[in-house]
């Protein structure tokens, strides 16, 4: 590997709900921008992906021409001058109901970077990335990303719904990985919220990003890769026990309002104060700075079962939502609301690994490779910003080049079809075992080693099936069929192990494997670099 100098890319994310924004663009959006530039200004970062969610605000065919003009200054403005190479992704489609998300990713790449490629969803190509594209409207058709609406099942309580995912793949020097903009659904009453943990919407949510996830590691056609997931998550504190822990000392008083047919819940001191006001849409709270204070962490806890395949740097940042909207007041929370943590930058396990440990403390602090932390936070903390903060997470630092054991290709030259080498020999107990990898050669005894395409591989395997099929119905029809039938047994696995060796099978027997009780039997599970799938091949 190269040196760390020469390996690091100082790379921006930022997400950020700008619905508030545009829906009082001459207050805010000159403020939103200004701390954005003056932030990109300091840091000066090689990449910047720029996620935004709810752009338009909630009357897009209103907010059109603010839209337009928050791209264009971004894109013209001195701050971005090195920024040689632009993509904008603009779901703007609002008469679409069955796809408008309101979802928004940028991305501007420095002239220093040498080597970028986008892939097409497509054409299942790299795409050079040149110049400036800007692509709003409606954006089905165009191909280097991947969009799509969250199905209205996984939130029935709603009649209608902007949420949904953008996904862009990146070959930034010799690195491969995913950016995907989110936006999950919210919480539509507080009253509901705090019946019981986890709520209704946080089951909601949760459904929706397990099957947004499960698409990515179960797509075969683009094969998964190491993901940035960042956007609104909605998620919220557990409700239920935030109550409960700024109530213990206090009584509870119901109150109905006939007119408007709705219900309150205050909770009072012993003086009859009103200290707690909980109705569909209110959380008021007597002392707002107790919402920044670091007990309320510990509600917090949406995220917890997902932590094995998703990973946040540590937080300590005061909620990012609901703030005012008010300029004079950028640092107090709205009474709508239990402050959350709804903005949220998320890493896969294999995206982390592209971190180098050098920007990581031992005390789970993070550190630049320049001995500057590694920066999960908020920008703007004392400007209003709309009702969300920017959560940003800055200086990643040093990313790993070579990703091969993460099953895309190679870094160093990648293809529109991927290479799988294969090598062949035979046992003497007729046993053929395939060495799979999708780069590098692994010849075979006699030296000579086929290359084949990954789809070449997918129908052999299913020519294999299909005749496996064909000999068992034949055999089923006729007890005296006169058939010979010879079969082997046939393991595909990759060439290269995680400790780096080659040859993940070692030195096997030529036995077929113990566990094979049959002709018939089918085992392996092909996940981890040291698994393999093991058929059989059936000859006539």
């Amino acid at each position: 590997m190269a040196s760390a100098e020469a390996d690091t890319i100082p790379i921006l994310l930022i997400t950020a709900n700008v619905g508030s924004v545009f829906e009082d663009p001459s207050k805010l959006l000159h403020l939103w921008l200004r701390e954005f530039l003056d932030h990109v200004a300091q840091h000066r970062p090689a990449f910047i992906a720029l996620h935004l969610q709810e752009v338009g605000g909630k009357t897009y065919e209103k907010s059109m021409e603010y839209v337009q003009e928050f791209i264009k200054k971004l894109c013209e403005s001195e701050e971005l001058r090195d920024y040689n190479r632009i993509r904008v992704y603009l779901d703007e489609d609002y008469n679409s109901a069955e796809h408008f998300t309101a979802l928004g990713n940028l991305y501007f790449v420095q002239n220093t970077v040498d080597h970028v490629l986008m892939w097409n969803f497509l054409t299942h190509e790299w795409d050079p990335v040149e110049g400036k594209s800007i692509h709003t409207g409606s954006i089905e058709t165009v191909a280097s990303k991947e969009k799509a609406k969250f199905p209205q099942q996984f939130f029935p309580e709603c009649k209608w719904s902007r949420k949904g995912f953008l996904r862009t793949r990146w070959f930034l020097s010799g690195t491969v990985f995913d950016l995907v903009n989110i936006h999950l659904f919210h919480d539509a009453s507080n009253l509901a919220a705090c019946e019981e943990y986890p709520s209704v919407y946080c089951k909601s949510r949760r459904r929706a990003l397990v099957h947004t996830l499960e698409r990515f590691h179960k797509d075969t056609v683009n094969r998964p890769v190491p993901y940035f997931v960042f956007g609104d998550f909605n998620f919220r504190c557990d409700t239920e026990g935030v109550i409960k822990k700024l109530t213990e000392d206090l009584t509870v008083h119901r109150v109905q309002n006939a007119k408007h047919d709705s219900t309150k819940v205050q909770y009072r001191d012993a003086d009859g104060a009103n200290v707690l006001t909980v109705g569909k849409k209110e959380f008021f709270h007597c002392d707002q700075s107790t919402f920044k204070e670091s007990w309320l962490r510990q509600f917090d806890r949406e995220l917890d079962s997902l932590r094995s395949i998703l990973y946040e740097y540590p937080i300590t940042f005061p909620p990012s939502y609901p703030y005012e909207e008010d300029p004079m007041q950028p640092c107090s929370y709205m009474a709508t609301r239990c402050p959350a943590w709804c903005d949220r930058i998320l890493v896969s396990p294999a995206a982390r690994k592209l971190i180098s440990d050098s920007n990581v403390n031992g005390d789970g602090g993070n550190s630049g490779v320049d001995g500057s932390p590694v920066r999960y936070g908020i920008i703007g903390a004392n400007v209003c910003m709309g009702d969300h903060k920017q959560c940003l997470e800055r200086n990643l630092g040093e990313l790993e080049p070579d990703i091969g054991s993460g099953g895309l290709l190679g870094a160093e030259s990648p293809s529109s079809t991927p290479i799988v080498s294969i090598s062949v020999f035979d046992t003497d107990s007729n046993l053929n075992v395939c060495m799979c990898a999708l780069s590098g050669v692994n010849p075979g005894p006699d030296g000579n080693a086929s290359e084949i395409t990954a789809q070449e591989l997918q129908d052999r395997l299913q020519e294999y099936t299909d005749l496996n099929t064909r000999i068992y119905d034949q055999q089923q029809q006729s007890e005296t069929a006169s058939l010979k039938v010879q079969s082997r047994y046939v393991m595909v696995t990759p060439v290269t192990a995680s400790d780096g060796s080659t040859n993940a099978l070692g030195d096997r027997s030529g036995e077929p494997p113990a566990e094979v009780e049959s002709d018939a039997a089918h085992f392996g599970d092909a996940a981890g670099s040291h698994c393999g799938l093991i058929f059989r091949e059936t000859t006539v």
